[in-house]
């Protein structure tokens, strides 16, 4: 069910650094093209931060860990978007799957990969428990040996209950050079982190550690470079319009980011695109650290 590429499996046997990535934010998360540059170029970010890339996706039968360029040109907006649940069936109906973050979690504990890079992470919907919406994500995090290097989670959603089911769960929340976890694409003013790391190599001992004790997954929020802290208003009318239209669950993220993208002038885009490839490159340092 999962095909391994070569060069990946080649390096998790030589003990190299290698970075899982997803293909949702490919297929979903831009404008139709430019999501397969993002991909690439976060491909080209982790190797510049001394590891090796793993794009993962399903296709032709297969869960796919480390796909090809050609391969990555073949998502957009048309593939299925796979979170842990979906894998199985996207497999046997030989659909062209995406995976989200919870999704290329689970190829990691099949792959034995240690690290992923991406833009937000899943979490509790805004207004929980109406509709009782928390994202397979995070789940996928607890049970998976990996850290995950994001700008916080979601900006749609309610980051304070999700750092708190974080926390439940057993999930450490990091801090890259920051006391407090990003709000994806504004830097401060979320809720404190469980610690502040200053250094690749304090992330991947801390990573280590927690693994020798049997932990799972650990979140590090990396706040992006350029800081937006006029989106919040902005957000609140993409969530509006989305539920006047009806669209919930899975669609929900898709929609907001193109309202955000269109309202914002293009200001969110180009947020997006810098903070996603800024994420992997700094999982590539710290993957390669030994």
């Amino acid at each position: 069910m999962i095909r391994i590429a070569d060069e990946v499996a080649d390096a998790l046997r030589d003990g190299r650094g290698v970075v899982a990535l997803e293909t949702t934010l490919v297929a979903h998360g831009f404008p139709p093209g430019e999501g397969v540059e993002v991909g690439l170029a976060s491909e080209q970010a982790v190797r510049d931060g001394g590891s090796l890339p793993a794009t993962v996706g399903v296709l032709d039968g297969e869960l796919v860990v480390g796909l090809d360029r050609a391969q990555i040109e073949r998502y957009d907006a048309s593939a299925r978007k796979l979170g842990p649940r979906d894998l199985a069936a996207a497999v046997v109906q030989r659909a062209t799957g995406a995976t989200t973050v919870g999704g290329t979690l689970a190829a990691c504990r099949g792959a034995g990969i240690r690290f992923m890079a991406t833009g937000g992470l899943g979490g509790v919907h805004r207004g929980w428990p109406t509709p009782p919406d928390v994202s397979a994500d995070l789940q996928a995090l607890a049970d998976t040996p990996a850290l995950v290097v994001s700008s916080g989670v979601k900006s749609l959603l309610d980051v304070p209950a999700t750092a708190e089911l974080l926390e439940t769960i057993g999930v450490p929340v990091l801090g890259w050079r920051a006391d407090t976890l990003p709000l994806f694409y504004a830097a401060g003013g979320g809720p404190g982190v469980s610690a502040r790391v200053e250094s690749a190599g304090e992330a991947a001992a801390i990573a280590k550690g927690h693994w020798e004790l049997g932990g799972g997954g650990l979140l590090l929020g990396r706040p992006p470079d350029e800081s937006l802290d006029d989106v919040e208003p902005l957000i609140e009318q993409a969530l509006d319009a989305a539920d006047a239209e009806g669209v919930h669950g899975q669609d929900v993220t898709p929609f907001v980011l193109a309202f955000l993208h269109r309202e914002s002038g293009g200001a969110t885009l180009r947020a997006n695109r810098d903070l996603i490839v800024g994420n992997a490159h700094l999982a590539g340092e710290i993957a390669a650290v030994r």
